[in-house]
């Protein structure tokens, strides 16, 4: 069976079907308000307490950015408009809490799923899985504990919650298989950091199996077989092996340059999104951070951060990398991620809109806390400011002449920063990769970010599943555009990095290494992996297949060609 290749590995083991009960919710009449509501509240309390656990437990054993989905878990549980709505029914309607719950919650997720923003969506995932805990607790029905089994088993389920997958006992849990989720879901990210071999989307696969029947898991290439003859399992078997041998291998890659046979050195960075998430930076020996998603800073709470809790995140994440470089990304809000305190307006289409820079040369007092709390920070480490969303050179000038005016109001309050801190940009739109040659007169550094880049030369909406074949980052044009790019930035002595999926795809890495690209950005598990393939090539060779690529018409023949000649894994 074939599915969504979320995380890479491969397992092997027998099938624990994770099927909750179904939750069969009556609608009944009461005679007693009051103690209805005292109900509800008693199962609110009890699943703020499941919360907390699960939240320290995934904050001591997993990492801070997956613990904040918790804390989101929380603050809809703390939400006085969503239980005050399921009040109100009870009164007014006189029936059981666990219907007035459901009635309201269905309510609430058809409003966030009919929203042209991503982050909103997800918050319907969150609303759900918090509203089935609080009926669970009012009906009494247990669900499928992952944190305490007796075996090793392979997890199948239709889909897995936030909470599952961190209560998941990793001594025992092999790999999981859902039925629906991409590799962009909760769940396939949890895997990923988790280092779990999980495939998603797998229709029709829980009716395909039973409990203890023997599956093959395979994360790299989306493929599940059940029940597999003695030639298959010795087959995956091997392929496990050589899979452990290899991650083995990658290991000895620590303390290594990143730099081809014929001697072009790069640097392999990481992107992270909280301070927390450093501890994956420093243990797959990543040489410092390509890219900091400030924005996590600012979701999932009530207010906007002070600039005092903003300079501590980034001195932190400064002084544990002792030096190394760290690009901070100001705050990119907007398009899939909303904040509901800033009551931003709604939009037809979010991703070309009210977002990120526009957002902060809008509001200034939001765009200048962020720069001061950065410069203080600066002082701590190799701090490199870095600016969304850029589409013309006007925006890029506003954003510098704010910079100047934070610093000079520093230097007037004899605060101390970093006077030669280097400003960068990002390369998303495709205005700003056909100007790059201007851009680059005007900045220290670019970092392309592939993932809006392909969205915007394609005009395919990712998350469209309908038109998502036409997002490819082979397409030609894509390749074409980023040639340009770093050609442009290195003319004007300036350093090109990458901080989209692309700089992560072992099948582009040679080729970005053709096109002489400085920094690759990606996610910590994938750094020792990058650095294997570069190691392994030479420039000068990768150079020769980057003029035929170039010319090629298609996004497959690009793919095809790669994978027939150049295989270095």
């Amino acid at each position: 069976m074939k599915g969504i290749a979320a995380s890479p590995g491969i397992a092997i083991g027998k099938v624990l079907i994770k099927r909750d009960s179904q939750i069969k919710i009556e609608k009944k009449n009461i005679d007693n308000i009051e103690d209805e509501i005292k109900r509800l509240n008693k199962a609110r309390e009890m699943s703020k307490t499941q919360i907390r656990t699960i939240y320290k437990h995934t904050l001591e054993n997993i990492g801070q950015k997956e613990a904040k989905i918790f804390e989101a878990h929380m603050m809809i549980l703390d939400d006085p408009e969503y239980f005050g709505q399921v009040e109100e029914k009870i009164k007014t309607e006189k029936i059981n809490a666990e219907q007035a719950l459901k009635q309201v919650t269905d309510t609430f997720i058809e409003i966030f799923q009919n929203m042209d923003n991503e982050y909103m969506k997800e918050r319907a995932l969150d609303i759900k899985d918090v509203s089935n805990r609080v009926i669970r607790e009012l009906l009494g029905v247990e669900t499928t504990d992952l944190s305490k089994l007796e075996e090793e088993v392979i997890i199948i389920s239709e889909d897995l919650t936030p909470s599952d997958t961190a209560q998941m006992d990793k001594e025992k849990v092999l790999g999981f298989i859902t039925e629906i989720g991409g590799k962009t879901s909760h769940s396939a990210i949890m895997a990923r950091t988790l280092e779990l071999p999980a495939v998603v989307g797998v229709e029709g696969i829980i009716k395909s199996v039973k409990n203890r029947d023997v599956v093959i898991l395979d994360g790299e290439e989306g493929i599940v077989i059940i029940n597999p003859d003695e030639e298959t399992l010795k087959k995956y078997k091997d392929k496990k092996e050589k899979y452990q041998k290899y991650k083995n291998k990658l290991k000895k890659l620590k303390g290594r340059e990143s730099i081809t046979k014929d001697g072009f050195k790069v640097e392999l960075v990481a992107n992270i999104g909280t301070p927390k998430d450093i501890e994956g930076v420093i243990r797959n020996d990543a040489e410092g951070v390509g890219l900091y998603r400030t924005e996590f800073l600012y979701m999932d709470r009530k207010s906007l951060p002070t600039e005092e809790e903003q300079f501590n995140a980034y001195k932190e994440v400064a002084e544990k990398l002792e030096g190394k470089p760290v690009v901070i990304r100001t705050l990119d809000i907007g398009g899939d991620k909303d904040l509901p305190y800033l009551e931003l307006p709604k939009e037809m289409n979010p991703f070309l809109g009210y977002r990120a820079i526009r957002l902060c040369l809008d509001r200034i007092e939001i765009f200048k806390t962020q720069l001061r709390a950065l410069l203080r920070a600066s002082i701590y480490g190799n701090i490199k400011i870095m600016f969304p969303m850029i589409s013309s050179i006007e925006e890029l000038r506003q954003a510098k002449q704010i910079l100047e005016e934070v610093k000079e109001e520093l230097r007037r309050e004899n605060i101390n920063f970093s006077e030669g801190i280097e400003v960068g940009m990002m390369i998303e739109i495709p205005s700003a990769a056909i100007m790059s040659d201007i851009f680059a007169k005007e900045v220290d550094f670019f970092s392309i970010g592939t993932n809006d880049l392909i969205q915007y030369i394609t005009a395919v909406d990712r998350g469209n599943r309908k038109i998502s074949y036409l997002y490819s980052q082979y397409h030609p044009a894509l390749l074409r555009l980023i040639k340009q790019v770093i050609d442009n930035g290195h003319k004007e002595g300036i350093w090109v990095g990458m901080c989209g999926e692309v700089a992560g795809d072992p099948k582009l890495i040679p080729i970005l290494i053709g096109m002489g690209l400085d920094e690759f950005s990606m996610s910590p598990i994938s750094i020792l992996r990058a650095r294997w393939i570069i190691t392994n090539i030479e420039q000068k060779e990768m150079k020769k297949f980057l003029q035929h690529i170039l010319n090629l018409p298609t996004a497959e023949e690009v793919e095809k060609f790669i994978n027939e000649n150049i295989n270095i894994e």
